[in-house]
């Protein structure tokens, strides 16, 4: 039984509205001018003729099942849509926020295609107050709901603010300038460019770096300059920060087919947005993985992308100890010298991903090819700097992650706010009664017989859509 006052009548949905079908109308056919055009989920184009005169309501059919619009244009609802114009018993706007609170897409019975039967919409019961009460309601409506989009608009703001905030530290941690500070203060502060000898050195000692068979790297991509840095600062390639016998390399060619049981292999698919998703790594034979033994990964390894979307960036956690990469990642195992998680930050700072995609080539693949990867420049301070810097990027990290998660509980309560607005508005608590208003059982019985002296209506289809 729906809670409402005792002056509203209760009626089924089809007693005091009719939906109509909407007419195919091709995008081909359509020439972009004058007046909207409307699909299940919203305006689709512009045509210079209307199917419906303003004002109308569009439901959702087949597509986004139930969805409900408003035009205050003529207007063209496709063939998609069903609509309402007729409002012998409806304020127009109330009318529309009654639909949207009846969740029309809950009636959707398809699986393969959704889509709304009109006739179980029909079946609905809804309460029905007097015209000046719905008007007074659709008014108070347009109000709140008015304010609560203004609130919607303002949080979705904030994670693109979260962004810029966190590339901003990023910059300030790899620049010197986020630790600017506390580098004035140091006491026997270790010199950068003794650490970035003692790498070369490390190298040297084990017989340098293979080139193999590397292109050589684009020189104009690797445009970092030593006038970017603090004084007390180096600059280092990435070949040098890796442990000398674990050199920078790619992985399998060709995994072969996915096995049950095997040696799993990480592809770029398998960390998007520089999370790994564990449960689609896939697995080839140990014969394969043999053949590629080189590449196979130890914890704290970075893995980064170097075909398709370059760039991503993940650590290796314990759970992937022995797996494998693909042709499309790059293996990065960072001497103990060095701090891991600075060249993680390092690595995705913009300034970095800048000089990484000036070396990107290619047309239907694009990559950027290992004697690129090696020679990326590593703005290189003490660890004890390194070190410091992590922790502050961390730090405020978290505030930022502290902050993102309470922007998406209140975007939550948000959404829940308008169905909360409604459903007040439609028990008949969001206006004051008026006891002057005419009850809508006389409303309803003088529609009735305005309807019972008019010839019936022929309907071009079937009510059960």
């Amino acid at each position: 039984m729906i809670d409402s006052p005792a002056n509203w009548l209760s009626v089924k949905l089809g007693e005091v509205t009719e939906f109509k079908y909407g007419k195919a109308l091709p995008a081909s056919d359509r020439d972009g001018v004058a007046y909207p055009v409307y699909g299940s989920n919203g305006i689709v184009g512009k045509h210079s003729s209307w199917l419906s005169s303003a004002p109308t309501i569009v439901i959702g059919r087949k597509g986004s099942v139930g969805e409900v619009c408003f035009s205050n244009e003529d207007c063209s609802p496709i063939d998609t849509t069903y609509y309402v114009n007729s409002f012998d018993f409806f304020d127009p706007k109330f009318c529309f926020y009654l639909l949207k609170n009846l969740r029309l897409s809950e009636l959707n019975k398809s699986t393969a295609i959704p889509g709304l039967s009109r006739q179980d919409a029909y079946e609905l019961d809804i309460c029905l107050p007097s015209i000046c009460e719905q008007t007074r309601i659709a008014q108070k409506l347009d109000e709140l709901l008015a304010q609560v989009d203004t609130l919607k608009a303002r949080i979705e703001t904030i994670p693109a603010l979260l962004k810029r905030f966190r590339q901003s530290v990023l910059a300030a941690a790899v620049s010197g300038q986020l630790t600017e500070e506390w580098r004035a203060s140091a006491v026997n502060l270790s010199s950068a460019h003794q650490l970035h000898q003692q790498l070369k050195h490390s190298h040297e000692a084990e017989g340098g770096h293979a080139r193999g068979n590397a292109s050589n790297p684009t020189e104009e991509a690797h445009d970092l300059s030593p006038n970017d840095l603090p004084a007390s600062w180096d600059i280092a390639e990435m070949r040098d920060i890796c442990v000398p016998g674990r050199p920078i390399t790619y992985g399998i060619l060709k995994p072969g087919p996915e096995l049950e049981e095997g040696i799993p292999y990480i592809r770029v698919a398998d960390f998007p947005g520089n999370k790994l998703n564990p449960a689609n790594i896939k697995k080839t034979s140990p014969e394969i993985d043999l053949q590629f033994k080189r590449a196979r990964l130890i914890t704290g390894d970075l893995l980064l992308s170097i075909r398709g979307s370059v760039g991503r960036l993940i650590k290796i956690p314990e759970t992937l100890e022995g797996a494998n990469i693909t042709q499309d990642t790059a293996r990065l195992s960072i001497s103990p010298l060095v701090s891991t998680t600075f060249i993680y930050w390092v690595l995705l700072a913009d300034s970095t991903q800048r000089r990484m995609k000036n070396a990107t080539r290619g047309v239907a693949v694009r990559g950027i090819n290992i004697g690129d990867v090696r020679a990326i420049q590593i703005p290189l301070p003490a660890l004890e700097e390194q070190t410091e810097i992590v922790r502050r990027v961390e730090q405020l990290f978290a505030f930022a992650d502290q902050l993102e998660a309470k922007v998406a509980s209140a975007k939550t309560r948000i959404d829940h706010l308008t169905q909360s607005i409604l459903a007040k508005a439609f028990r008949g608590e969001l206006v004051p009664q008026d006891p002057n208003d005419e009850p809508a059982s006389v409303l309803l019985e003088r529609i009735k017989a305005q309807r019972a002296a008019a010839p019936k209506a022929k309907r071009g289809r079937k009510a059960s859509a």
